[in-house]
């Protein structure tokens, strides 16, 4: 599939928001989320001539961005740890009950694997569980025991 940068462009546009929610789930540092949805647009923009088109463009969208996060994920985790520089400064923080629910999920989402992280985000963002198991590549079946157990595993969490 040859395209165009402005073709590419349009894409990017259209899928933004997919790209950049898979990237918010993998980290929570601003920074590295800028520099992962960068990896992703790498990914795609390399990846698109081999795109054959036998799944829909979104679905395969997900399947790089994730793919991508979670390579990121492994090297990050491989690397020694570094100590960050804190300001002590939050210049986003907010006292909405709403955010700190949002929050609270968010973590303990961030708590669980990689492969259980990608299926809830699938989830969450309402993909039909035969596209989630299209782009995760398990069965539609299997998505829906999956999620069972990890809707159990979250409400299982502590608030921590």
């Amino acid at each position: 599939m040859k395209i165009s940068e402005k073709e590419f462009a349009k894409i990017v546009r259209e899928n933004k928001t997919t790209i950049y929610t898979v990237c918010y789930m993998f980290s929570d540092d601003r920074e590295e989320v800028e520099d992962l949805f960068q990896e992703v647009l790498i990914a795609l923009w390399q990846g698109l001539d081999s795109f054959r088109g036998e799944s829909a463009l979104r679905s395969w969208i997900y399947r790089i961005s994730l793919n991508t996060c979670i390579s990121a994920d492994r090297k990050k985790r491989r690397r020694a740890d570094s100590v960050r520089l804190d300001m002590k400064i939050d210049l986003f923080a907010d006292t909405n009950d709403d955010t700190r629910q949002v929050q609270m999920l968010r973590s303990r989402i961030g708590k669980l694997g990689v492969f259980d992280r990608a299926i809830i985000l699938l989830w969450l963002e309402n993909l039909s569980y035969e596209e989630i198991g299209a782009i995760v590549g398990i069965s539609a079946k299997n998505v829906s025991v999956r999620l069972v157990r990890i809707r159990e595993q979250l409400k299982n969490m502590s608030n921590e």
